[in-house]
């Protein structure tokens, strides 16, 4: 075992641990240069290729979160309904998924462009090329999510936009290679939250 060293700064481990899903904020918005300082963080995640396939639309207009949360609430109802869920529970479904977008300050949608990323003769070479890009987006977010937390904002990453792609493509007038990801609502928190993780044990195998 490596002895701890005392002049290694484990601040970034104290974050990593720190950091939770926030769900509820205040009202306050969030600056533009606070925005800014989360994009910065985001973009020097590393990438396949270093090809940075991440984009981002940061939404702050109350209309544009509202036509947002409503497009994609409604997306949701319609496919719990096809599923047979209840309709009281689908209405309460559609309702929580609304308000969370509505009622966070900021929002920022990560997308993710093929465009500057390799292509092969292969469909199995080409999915793995897939594979990377959504990865690579996913460690940006990563980013994103810690310098939030770092900043004082909570945030919150939402999975939805996978299950509309094109519902957030109609919305926001994307261009048409930004494929929608995720959905992080941001805001400075209104609730605090307790997790626990599964010990370390019971997801690794030494070999």
């Amino acid at each position: 075992m490596i002895p701890a060293n005392p002049h290694i700064d484990d601040s970034l481990l104290h974050v990593l641990k720190d950091r939770r899903s926030i769900r509820r904020y205040s009202s306050a918005p969030v600056d533009k240069a606070i925005v800014l300082r989360l994009l910065d963080a985001a973009i020097w995640a590393p990438s396949a290729h270093n090809r940075q396939p991440w984009r981002f639309v940061v939404i702050q207009a109350d209309e544009v979160k509202a036509q947002l949360a409503e497009s994609m609430s409604e997306k949701l109802r319609g496919d719990l309904l096809a599923d047979s869920v209840p309709a009281d529970i689908a209405d309460a479904d559609a309702a929580r998924s609304r308000n969370r977008i509505i009622s966070a300050p900021l929002a920022i949608l990560l997308c993710l462009s093929m465009l500057d990323m390799d292509r092969y003769a292969d469909a199995h070479r080409n999915q793995k090329e897939y594979i990377m890009a959504v990865q690579s987006v996913a460690m940006a977010g990563q980013n994103l999510l810690l310098a939030a937390h770092t900043l004082g904002l909570g945030a919150c990453w939402m999975c939805a936009p996978l299950f509309c792609p094109e519902v957030v493509h109609t919305v926001l007038h994307l261009p048409e290679d930004w494929q929608p990801q995720g959905l992080l609502t941001i805001g400075y928190p209104a609730e605090t939250r307790v997790k626990t993780r599964n010990p370390i044990e019971s997801s690794v195998i030494w070999r």
